[in-house]
């Protein structure tokens, strides 16, 4: 028997429970059980004044940002318009169905107010529930870059000089107005597009053994001479010059992303960025480190930068660091920095149509405090047909 239509009342109010509306398996319902995000309001404090109107919560802002991340997505718009057709997403924020969602353009002002290294402390809590968990080996750490294309055309191209005199001029503008949380840090990645660090750099603290004025001094040089890729937020080395040859970076910015730089594609030119990721060799292929830079700054760059901090911050010792052939020129310099380890640079030979894998490998042995390093024999897993 068919049946009668059926008069359709949106907007008929019921009284339902959000709880009973998300399945009790959910992921969501496992990420809120496993991580718990109320540490970060002690973190971010001192971000805001003592009186004002009330801001979002800290905890639901990292809660959207770990929503951005598990649903692949990009801009806050995005994000929102997700947040408010998902039940699930806005069970796990915390809001009813009845609460308003926040504007999208207060998570970019956010996410400015809290700076770089918020994010970096958050991004180290994750890993430590994850070796408190027993998930880190620690026996191998693998190096790899992404290639992630940037949202600017190739004819948004500006001279360097005229867009971060732009940018300068507009930060200076609206540090006048009053917004000095967002606009310094705005001014910082100005000033950092020019040259200059694009992060607040903080005292190290002074050795423990003792240690003469000289010794210091010369530590200071030396830690003031090199390019921290880390300290400086993957910010490009523009000082560096080999002989007449530019980057093209160095002269050329684009005027919608000024930080993003040519790459080359398969399909063409585009600009964008490199992801640098150091991973754990466990089971579960924990990201230990990240680092985002101008697709300009090759993959080996900031690769013992990477390494060094990742052994340091979570006290391992890895026997090998595996990484394609662009890692292959600072495999020296890895792995004195890494004794008893060994650095594998995997690349492919193509011949006739047909790729033929090889494997080159360094072996580095450390005696006192005398690094020997030697190159093994390449030889070819597999014959070319």
């Amino acid at each position: 028997m068919l049946g009668p239509p059926q008069a359709r009342e949106r907007d008929r109010p019921a009284l339902v429970s959000l709880e009973n509306l998300v399945p009790t398996n959910h992921c969501y319902r496992q990420l809120d059980a496993l991580l718990d995000r109320d540490f970060v309001r002690a973190w971010v404090a001192d971000s805001y004044a003592m009186r004002g109107r009330p801001s979002i919560d800290p905890v639901v802002f990292f809660r959207l940002q770990l929503v951005m991340f598990f649903e692949g997505l990009r801009p806050e718009r995005q994000l929102l318009r997700v947040a408010a057709d998902r039940l699930s997403v806005r069970w796990y924020r915390g809001y009813a169905l009845d609460d308003p969602l926040p504007d999208h353009s207060s998570l970019t002002r956010i996410r400015a107010r809290y700076g770089l290294a918020i994010f970096r402390r958050c991004f180290d809590a994750v890993v430590e529930r994850c070796r408190t968990a027993g998930l880190l080996r620690g026996e191998e750490l693998y190096l790899d870059a992404t290639k992630v294309e940037a949202n600017a055309a190739l004819d948004s191209l500006r001279p360097r000089f005229a867009v971060e005199a732009h940018l300068a001029h507009l930060f200076d503008t609206a540090d006048a107005g009053g917004d000095a949380g967002v606009a310094t840090v705005g001014a910082a990645s100005a000033a950092g597009a020019a040259g200059s660090p694009a992060i607040a750099l903080v005292e190290p603290l002074p050795l423990s053994a003792p240690a003469s004025a000289a010794v210091r001094e010369e530590l200071a040089t030396t830690n003031a001479a090199r390019h921290d890729w880390l300290a400086e937020g993957g910010r490009q080395q523009r000082d560096v010059r080999h002989g007449d040859y530019r980057r093209k970076a160095d002269y050329q910015a684009s005027a919608t992303d000024p930080d993003a730089t040519v790459m080359q594609r398969r399909h063409g030119a585009h600009r964008g960025y490199h992801d640098h990721d150091v991973v754990d060799d466990g089971q579960a292929r924990v990201i230990l480190r990240v680092l985002v830079t101008p697709a300009a700054v090759m993959e080996h760059q900031p690769a013992r930068d990477l390494v060094w901090q990742t052994c340091f911050r979570w006290r391992l010792r890895p026997r090998q660091v595996p990484g394609d052939t662009t890692y292959w020129s600072v495999s020296r310099k890895l792995l004195i920095a890494l004794p008893f380890a060994m650095l594998a640079a995997r690349y492919g030979c193509a011949r006739g149509g047909v790729a033929m894998l090889r494997t080159q490998y360094a072996v580095v042995q450390q005696r006192g405090k005398v690094a020997t390093w030697r190159a093994i024999s390449r030889r070819p897993s597999r014959r070319c047909r």
